[in-house]
């Protein structure tokens, strides 16, 4: 009963920048962790970012430094500013989010359907 939709992919040249957003959507009683992950071509998927829902965070080695993630508890979204990009990052982003749908159920865990972004000349 939760949707996460992501948006703010494409195209950039290497050391750009770019934003990503991810919204949720649905029945949501409350969202707890957020995060992005990434699948490279020919790669396994990886955790890009965390943050809880007091905002504590998270990063993969790689990106620590070049990308922030943040969230806003208020609009249910949460972004991940990516800076001095690579061509390494070049990958598919997908948003996930811990999420209880109700005061009566458990949390469960959703994915987006990502959205590719490519760093190249």
């Amino acid at each position: 009963q939760v949707q996460l939709v992501e948006s703010g992919g494409g195209l950039v040249q290497p050391g750009g920048s770019l934003r990503l957003s991810c919204a949720a959507s649905g029945s949501i009683f409350r969202l707890y962790a957020m995060g992005w992950y990434r699948q490279a071509p020919g790669k396994s998927r990886e955790l890009v970012a965390r943050t809880t829902r007091g905002g504590n965070t998270n990063y993969a080695d790689s990106v620590k430094g070049r990308f922030t993630i943040s969230r806003d508890n208020a609009k249910n979204t949460v972004d991940l500013q990516m800076n001095s990009l690579k061509p390494e990052d070049t990958a598919v982003y997908y948003c996930n989010a811990d999420a209880s749908v109700d005061a009566k159920q458990g949390i469960m865990n959703y994915w987006g359907k990502g959205t590719l972004v490519t760093v190249s000349a």
